[in-house]
Parts: C-alpha cells; sequence; structure tokens
C-alpha cells in the first residue's frame, strides 16, 4: 500500500533545530517526500468538502459552517453575514478571519467519512515519525499529540493577528505544513507573517508547496490578506502541537 506521509530522510534535523533555537520558528522546506507531499495536495484540493470558520471580535465566538450547509441559501446567506462581521471588526482594528476550513479532528469524531484520507492525514500527524520530528527540531521532547485542520485561504481570507495563548491546554507549538501551488506569487499575499511590539513584520514565510512552519507560541503573527485577483491555491493543514 502506498504511504500517504511520509517524512523527507534528507533533513538536516540538527542545522533546523540550531535555527528554531535562536529564532523560536523556521520553516522546513522539503519536509515530506515529494510524492507524498502531491498526494496529500490533490487530497485538499479535490477531495475536501470545505466549509468555513469565521470570526469577529476577540471575545466572540468562532463561527462554522460546514459544506453542506453552504450548499443551501440560508447557509449561503449566513456566510455573507458573517464575513461581513469580520470585515467590519478587522476594519476598526479588531481581531477577526475568515477562511475555508475541514477539522480533521471533528471529522474523526463526529465520523464525517470514516476511514477516509482525512482520519488517515491525522493519524499521520499523531504518528511516531513525524512527532519526533516536531521534537528534534523544536528541542521540546514533551511533544506528545497534534490536533489539525486542513485550511484554505481563497480570496478574500486572512487571520488577523493574534498570539496563540492556549498554552494551558497543553499548546506549545504551531504548525502550518503548506502544500499550496507551485510558485506562490508574492502578491497573492496569503503570507505567514510574525510581529513585534510595533506591529513591524520581523519575519515572514511565502506560502510554498511542501512546506511545514514551526512557531512556539505565544507569539505574534497574522495571515496577511490574500487579494480578489488571487488564485485558489493556497492550501495547508495547521494546528497545534501539545504536551498534554
Amino acid at each position: 500500500m502506498k504511504k500517504l506521509f511520509e517524512i523527507n530522510p534528507d533533513l538536516d534535523r540538527n542545522a533546523l533545530a540550531a535555527q528554531f533555537a535562536r529564532d523560536t520558528r523556521v520553516q522546513v522546506r522539503n519536509v515530506l517526500t515529494e510524492e507524498t507531499a502531491k498526494e496529500i495536495r490533490m487530497i485538499l484540493a479535490s477531495q475536501t468538502p470545505w466549509g468555513l470558520a469565521m470570526q469577529a471580535g476577540e471575545n466572540a465566538e468562532a463561527q462554522q459552517i460546514l459544506a453542506k450547509e453552504l450548499q443551501t441559501p440560508q447557509g449561503k446567506q449566513k456566510a455573507q453575514q458573517l464575513a461581513t462581521q469580520a470585515y467590519q471588526e478587522t476594519h476598526k482594528a479588531g481581531y477577526g478571519f475568515h477562511f475555508a476550513q475541514y477539522s480533521l479532528v471533528q471529522a474523526l469524531q463526529e465520523k464525517w467519512n470514516p476511514d477516509g484520507p482525512h482520519d488517515l492525514l491525522l493519524e499521520y500527524l499523531n504518528a511516531a515519525d513525524f512527532i519526533q520530528l516536531a521534537r528534534d527540531v523544536t528541542g521540546i521532547p514533551e511533544l506528545v499529540k497534534a490536533d489539525g485542520q486542513c485550511t484554505l485561504f481563497a480570496p478574500q481570507h486572512f487571520l488577523g493577528k493574534h498570539i496563540d495563548s492556549h498554552v494551558a491546554e497543553g499548546w506549545r507549538v504551531a504548525y502550518v505544513l503548506n502544500l499550496a501551488m507551485d510558485d506562490w506569487h508574492p502578491d497573492w499575499g496569503g503570507y505567514l507573517n510574525f510581529l513585534d511590539e510595533d506591529g513591524d513584520i520581523v519575519a515572514g514565510y511565502r506560502p510554498r508547496f511542501n512546506a511545514l512552519n514551526l512557531f512556539a507560541v505565544p507569539q505574534a503573527h497574522h495571515v496577511s490578506f490574500v487579494p480578489p485577483f488571487a488564485p485558489v491555491g493556497r492550501f495547508a493543514i495547521t494546528g497545534w502541537l501539545r504536551d498534554r
């Protein structure tokens, strides 16, 4: 049986660990074998029923609209209203986000597609080889599991500035497994940017194919707005590596 998820055996883990120790973040390029990375991107591009995730306000509850709901007039209207609220909140310099989502954890728990490829992806993210890679690069041996969601930042999508402060829930390291279309252009947005206390960007990662971003939390970051002229192709699997 062909593997769906295989770590690139040629990674220089010592060099990556040194960079993470210095910067508290790193981008691991060519993290998977090319064959398995292409297979996962295909699953995200053509086999994932995308819903939406949105929030308008730091203290507001995150909203989710599943793919089946988006097929109804009521769901489409709700999506437009929530998106408008997210834009308005961000216009006032508040916190908001709007992007396409498929929760791997929720899909497993609610049996959206039992034994389908998405359940298998979550299994691989919690397998010993991926967890050990994260431990080796971050220098955090206490990492024991990963949650995860498939994400798509299409035109008009964004994720506002935040810090991922859920340390009490076991969050130690955020990860973004980028599976973007080839040669993502800088003008298309969707960058993972890290910000200092003055709001200046101190580091930014372009969406790439087969690149794993790892960064310690909490630290201020955002995903920049994807403009209307960008193509649909900023695919990723994102989540947090936890110590409990």
